[in-house]
């Protein structure tokens, strides 16, 4: 069985909760004290990650970290259908890596912002909100002409890849890091689909389909 090195607050651990919950992958949880004790930054979980970060899993002696590394090896180990990460489509694979990037670029704004509301960190606050708000029309416009050719994922696909796991928790908590999506309705409207999808799970902040 899978472990998970988690904390229940991480936006980057959630997402490992979630795309596993929809792949229907049993697994347990290992928390860890990411806030306020530092546990990921100290000499024992180093010996796991010698990056100090989280999540990490260890699937029967193969230890993978980084966030969108692992979406990539769940779907791909666990999805016989290949909806998730679409190997056999190659124009397909490339949009998905491509918006995996584009989750980058969120998790250094949106999420970066939540992180220095919440838990103090050092970042510049302004730079990661207006970040966040370019990258969020980006989105909001891609998903709007998304939705006038019929389609309700990220790429241009009937069924929801990873890049949509990836950019989903960054964007759906973005109001605790002073990040509004009130002038996104395309973008709301994407997460309420995702939110919707069989499978799928809360955490700290994030409310189930229907609710605030």
């Amino acid at each position: 069985m899978i472990t998970l090195y988690d904390y229940e607050l991480s936006a980057n651990c959630y997402k490992q909760r979630l795309m596993m919950s929809l792949l229907d992958v049993a697994y347990e949880s290992t928390p860890i004290d990411f806030f306020p004790g530092l546990e990921h930054k100290g000499d024992d979980f180093k010996k796991i990650n010698p990056m100090g970060h989280i999540p990490v899993i260890d699937d029967a002696g193969y230890v993978l970290w980084d966030a969108h590394a692992i979406l990539v090896y769940l779907a791909a180990k666990f999805d016989p259908s290949g909806r998730w990460y679409p190997t056999s489509d190659p124009e397909l694979l490339g949009e998905t890596a491509s918006w995996m990037l584009f989750a980058e670029g969120t998790t250094n704004t949106a999420s970066a912002a939540r992180l220095h509301v919440n838990l103090g960190y050092d970042f510049d606050i302004e730079a990661c909100r207006t970040g966040a708000h370019h990258l969020f029309r980006l989105l909001d416009e891609h998903l709007w002409f998304r939705e006038r050719e019929g389609k309700d994922w990220v790429c241009s696909s009937d069924h929801p890849t990873i890049a949509d796991i990836a950019i989903f928790p960054d964007v759906v908590l973005s109001e605790e890091g002073g990040v509004s999506r009130l002038d996104y309705p395309a973008l709301r409207r994407w997460t309420d689909r995702v939110k919707a999808l069989p499978g799928f799970i809360v955490m700290p902040g994030i409310f189930p389909l229907g609710t605030s």
